[in-house]
């Protein structure tokens, strides 16, 4: 018999499993549709028409997934797997929107959200490209939808549904109930590194970026695919400057989130899944300037083909290191296998076979010229950057890739174990030649250049490189390496080169502003980078070396923290720091450091200011941190805790007398005194004052008979300062003592009289005192980022220079 189980919302489950087929089924028509639209010459744009029709009702399909998904988790219906896996009631909405994109399948999703965007956009402007190129785009669309599916096919499983029921995808003994939803009270919860503002924002842009590599790639296998060789790097330049614009914009802010919210003190960590999506970018910015030489001098026709369709491949290879599996733990951004593996990978061979193959069956037709470029020409050197990017690229890839060597080959070849320095010495001079060539190609002109008048330009701009380059690196101190020296030369040099294009750009020839403002911004951008990465010290530096606790070497290095206890002030680097106190909200404890920067002569304090690094105690990640960052306009100081107390739960019997207990376990042991009126007793953060005695005491319920007596003793407890009055009892009754203590709990003190004696005119006086709470304490690494903003300035500045180039580009195709 069938278990009926109680509380389940199965209708928005089957409601988004029904738009996850519809839209596979609209993606497929879709595909074969403009397919057949493209081939076939029919008066009436039938199939043309279907296409456009399958490709709405793609687009409505998948609003519907994500309507229903989104419903799922913000009503919390912890009987699907995914709102369980990725969400929970403590998460405020903007988390639960991060919560809905955390899973493959939700970002999978996002893609899919992004694609139909601009499917839609490019039915309404793609004109005479519209069939062909909207078949490219659908069958893309047809892949990601197949993600989705979770449906089995002769025994193999195709896809992911994130509508699958928790009891369906978890087995254990609690789903043979059929109430068994009363015992899920919440979910797994969001990630605590996703807990960030920026991973609302930085997926949607990223996966917007990944959607729109498709469309380059579908103009440049349409202009192939229809012979249309000359006019489709016109038509795709446009969308060339877009993907490389937000794809960029979604990297950088990528960047944001590591600087403040991972704790590892960077923008940058040559993160596997960081450079797979960095890869594609470069290849596509080498093939934007390729396309551009091709344009103005007919040169490089198939490296421009080559390297717009290479970047859409690898912006699905980006994919299969994220969400194979195969990076394993190496990796902050991956995720688990979901046994999509040789789903991605097919996906990769499709398109791949897709881009190979129409070249190689267009090969002969081609417009390759057979004469060479002259040196003195724009496109030589243009191709010449093109090549060096590719082969930065290909360093990258090599390196990033061993995880997937290894698997694929059986082999244990070792990743290098500083990533970040194996990474950078290999970078470090593919980012001089660049920014050398982003400067001075701006005064060579296509197809030959007087090489008098190209000197003549670029005398003056060199003699100013040098000398604002030797007071540049003296004032940034990296003067100490030559390649730190030669990056900061080459990118001072790309900036005032292309400086000198932006002026003459304000005097009318406004169509030079676009490259020249985004190759400013990258110039800025890399030497904000390199002084920033290089000269960035630990300013909580620890002379004792010793960090007290258990196991802290092995997290980080106890010369670089600094074990603050609450209210005692420590120096640092010309700082004053105090742990004041903390708050928890949610999962999360914030610390407040109070940072006073002190005058060195007259030892004045110059500024005060408190920051509120946090850290959540996650039962599976152990402490999280995410730093917080004091912002100049030349540096930042950036803090974050590596250790803190663990947080306890109050017991639910604390501060309650039950069986076998007494409220005295809650006290030191008593001390004894014997008292007299006027006497002072010393205690540990005070004293006790003795005022007197009140002979005519009452107790509540307890009537006094003949012979009966009840006494209380004036106190008057002084604890840090607060004064607070007391009166013990004391009473005989039937010819029987007994006494009545009162508790002072905001003082930590419980007062007794038990007993009189007369004789010595004294009074018993036992005072119970709380143990001293344990002093709090955090461990704090601080960290300076010299020039820091001349990175974020510099991106800011290449986007703006896109988006110029991107309205001039979109000003030329409109046409086509």
């Amino acid at each position: 018999m069938e278990i009926q189980f109680a509380g389940e919302h199965l209708l928005p489950g089957k409601l988004g499993q029904f738009f996850i087929i519809l839209s596979f089924g609209t993606a497929l028509l879709s595909a074969i549709s403009y397919y057949f639209a493209t081939i076939k010459d029919t008066q009436d744009d039938s199939w043309k028409r279907i296409g456009r029709i399958s490709a709405w009702l793609n687009s409505l399909a998948v609003v519907g997934i994500g309507s229903c998904l989104f419903y799922i988790i913000y009503n919390h219906f912890f009987e699907y797997h995914y709102a369980w896996a990725h969400s929970s009631r403590s998460l405020p909405v903007y988390y639960i929107i991060s919560s809905f994109w955390e899973g493959q399948e939700g970002s999978f999703w996002l893609w899919m959200f992004w694609q139909g965007v601009l499917a839609n956009i490019l039915i309404w402007k793609a004109k005479s490209w519209e069939s062909s190129v909207m078949t490219t785009v659908m069958f893309s669309q047809v892949f990601l939808a197949s993600m989705l599916l979770g449906v089995d096919i002769l025994g193999t499983r195709i896809g992911s549904s994130p509508f699958i029921l928790l009891r369906n995808a978890v087995e254990g003994p609690v789903f043979s109930r059929p109430d068994y939803l009363s015992l899920i009270q919440d979910g797994n919860g969001l990630n605590p590194l996703l807990q960030n503002y920026w991973m609302v924002i930085h997926p949607p842009t990223l996966f917007l970026g990944f959607a729109s590599m498709i469309v380059p790639f579908a103009y440049a296998v349409a202009g192939l695919w229809e012979k249309r060789y000359k006019e489709w790097p016109t038509a795709a330049l446009p969308w060339s400057l877009f993907a490389v614009m937000i794809l960029g914009t979604g990297i950088i802010m990528g960047s944001f989130w590591a600087y403040e919210a991972l704790n590892f003190g960077g923008f940058w960590a040559w993160d596997p899944v960081e450079n797979a999506s960095i890869i594609p970018w470069l290849t596509l910015i080498a093939g934007v300037h390729v396309v551009l030489a091709y344009k103005h001098s007919g040169h490089s026709y198939f490296t421009a083909t080559f390297l717009v369709l290479i970047s859409f491949v690898l912006v699905l290879y980006a994919s299969f290191l994220t969400r194979s599996g195969v990076l394993g733990e190496t990796s902050v951004h991956s995720f688990t296998d979901l046994g999509m593996f040789w789903h991605l990978v097919i996906y990769i061979i499709a398109f791949a076979v897709l881009a190979i193959g129409i070249l190689i069956v267009r090969w002969k037709e081609l417009p390759i010229t057979q004469k060479d470029e002259e040196t003195y020409s724009r496109e030589f050197w243009l191709f010449i950057g093109a090549l060096i990017l590719t082969v930065s690229c290909i360093q990258v890839i090599a390196t990033t890739s061993i995880p997937v060597f290894n698997a694929a080959f059986g082999t244990k070849v070792a990743p290098p174990l500083d990533a970040i320095q194996h990474y950078n010495k290999w970078q470090t001079p593919f980012a001089v030649f660049v920014a050398l060539i982003s400067g001075f190609t701006q005064f060579l002109k296509y197809r030959n250049t007087d090489s008098r008048k190209f000197y003549a330009s670029i005398a003056a701009i060199l003699v100013a490189s040098v000398v604002i380059t030797a007071a540049f690196v003296y004032i940034t101190r990296v003067y100490t390496n030559f390649m730190f020296i030669a990056l900061t030369f080459a990118a001072i040099f790309s900036i005032l080169c292309n400086a000198r294009i932006l002026a003459d750009a304000m005097k009318g020839k406004w169509k030079l502003a676009g490259s020249s403002v985004a190759h400013i911004g990258f110039a800025l951008l890399l030497v904000g980078a390199l002084v920033a990465a290089a000269t960035n010290k630990v300013i909580s530096v620890n002379s004792s070396g010793v960090i007290p606790v258990a196991g802290f070497e092995k997290a980080d290095k106890p010369g670089d923290n600094l074990m603050l206890y609450q209210n005692q002030p420590a120096r640092m680097d010309g700082f004053i720091i105090t742990y004041l106190s903390d708050t928890t909200i949610g999962p999360n404890t914030f610390y407040k450091i109070n940072y006073k920067l002190l005058d060195e002569a007259s030892g004045k304090i110059k500024e005060e200011f408190n920051l509120y690094p946090n850290a959540q105690q996650n039962p599976k990640m152990g402490l999280v941190a995410s730093p917080d960052t004091k912002h100049y306009l030349t540096y930042d100081i950036y803090t974050h805790i590596n250790a803190a107390p663990q947080l306890e739960k109050p017991s639910e019997a604390e501060g309650h007398d039950h069986e076998g207990h007494s409220d005295d376990e809650h006290y030191e042991k008593p001390a004894t005194h014997e008292v007299s009126p006027g006497d002072t007793v010393r205690i540990r953060n005070g004293y006790i004052l003795v005022k007197g005695i009140n002979r005519s005491a009452t107790i509540a319920k307890i009537p006094l008979e003949k012979g009966d007596a009840a006494v209380a003793l004036q106190l008057e407890a002084v604890v840090n300062g607060r004064t607070y009055p007391a009166e013990p009892l004391f009473l005989i009754k039937g010819g029987n003592k007994f006494d009545f203590a009162k508790s002072l709990e905001e003082a930590g003190l419980k007062l007794r009289f038990p007993n009189i004696y007369p004789e010595k005119q004294k009074f018993e006086l036992m005072v119970y005192q709380k143990p001293e709470p344990p002093k709090k304490w955090v461990v704090m690494k601080a960290i300076k980022f010299p020039y820091i903003n001349l990175f974020w300035g510099g991106t800011i500045i290449m986007v703006i220079g896109f988006l110029l180039s991107i309205f001039r580009r979109s000003k030329e195709s409109k046409t086509v």
